[in-house]
């Protein structure tokens, strides 16, 4: 959530059809539709009962927002999980969620990692977190400034990593990746506490997301250290005013050569849907990805839909 985001706009345009696992997305390296789609190659295809069986195979959810749920390697990963009803730090005020989660709280299956990139509040939910901590009781991994700051809020099974610096878990490997965005909470905690992205690697997959960034060198320099990736989650919403998100937030274009300076075989836009952030018009981030996608010839050759319930395989 950048320097300039309202707290008081509504949602316009979008309706519940547009938004997280209502909304089908596809994803081959930089597309995301608004159609169902399915692929006739090996690759990527959804798995509709996915959560309800309990599949091992590794998959992954769009929740909403930032919010993915990760199977692989029989972990099950949360990303910057919000399951609340705005992002913002008051109950009555703030951007409120105008598209529900597309898997409610109750089902999740059980969560071992909790990936946490950054402090703003369309990002770390504290009353997400710390339901999480009390019914799945997760380790947190965020980035250097976090385990004091889930200690003050009573969750002690917490690390901080500085960037580079990888934490492994049930044969699955966590590296903190630069990212070019900042951290607040509050009028007096400016950048306090680091913001990062994230590469998971294990399972025989590679998985980058992204959280918020604005597009610069460190995705090339992910994609010489642990790439290529399979599946890279890239922010494509919030990028207007242009001049002041620039720094802070890809925009639909970027997000896609960022896809390619990560060796990413398929791409998915995240950060779009759910609140409303900025000045663009919410339906217009995956119009714009998909056909930055197709004018760049970036092979749209996995296309992947998501229903209610959502899972999508990855093979």
């Amino acid at each position: 959530m950048g320097p300039t985001v309202s707290e008081t706009r509504s949602p316009r345009s979008l309706s519940r059809k547009d938004g997280p696992c209502g909304a089908p997305w596809s994803s081959g390296l930089g597309a995301a539709s608004c159609r169902p789609a399915r692929s006739r190659r090996r690759g990527w295809h959804t798995t509709p009962r996915a959560l309800a069986t309990g599949t091992d195979e590794p998959t992954i959810t769009w929740v909403g927002h930032s919010t993915l749920l990760i199977r692989v390697g029989g972990v099950n990963i949360l990303t910057d999980p919000h399951w609340g009803d705005r992002a913002s730090p008051l109950l009555f005020g703030g951007p409120r969620r105008f598209a529900p989660p597309g898997v409610p709280f109750d089902n999740l299956p059980r969560i071992d990692v909790v990936l946490i990139s950054h402090d703003h509040y369309d990002h770390l939910d504290l009353q997400t977190v710390q339901r999480l901590a009390g019914t799945h009781e997760p380790l947190f991994l965020a980035p250097l400034g976090f385990k004091a700051w889930f200690s003050d809020h009573g969750i002690n099974r917490a690390e901080d990593l500085d960037w580079w610096e990888t934490r492994e878990y049930g044969g699955i490997h966590f590296t903190a990746v630069p990212a070019q965005h900042f951290c607040q909470r509050t009028p007096w905690d400016h950048n306090r506490r680091l913001w990062a992205s994230w590469a998971i690697r294990g399972g025989g997959r590679r998985l980058y997301f992204g959280g918020d960034t604005g597009y610069f060198r460190g995705f090339a320099e992910a994609g010489a250290r642990f790439g290529p990736f399979d599946l890279a989650a890239i922010a494509i919403s919030a990028y207007t005013p242009r001049d002041v998100m620039r720094p802070n937030h890809t925009n639909p274009e970027e997000a896609v050569r960022a896809a390619a300076d990560l060796q990413s075989r398929v791409v998915l836009g995240i950060h779009w849907g759910t609140f409303d952030l900025a000045d663009e018009p919410p339906d217009e981030p995956p119009r714009r990805f998909q056909a930055e996608a197709a004018r760049r010839r970036l092979g749209l050759q996995r296309e992947t839909c998501m229903k209610e319930p959502c899972s999508t395989k990855f093979v």
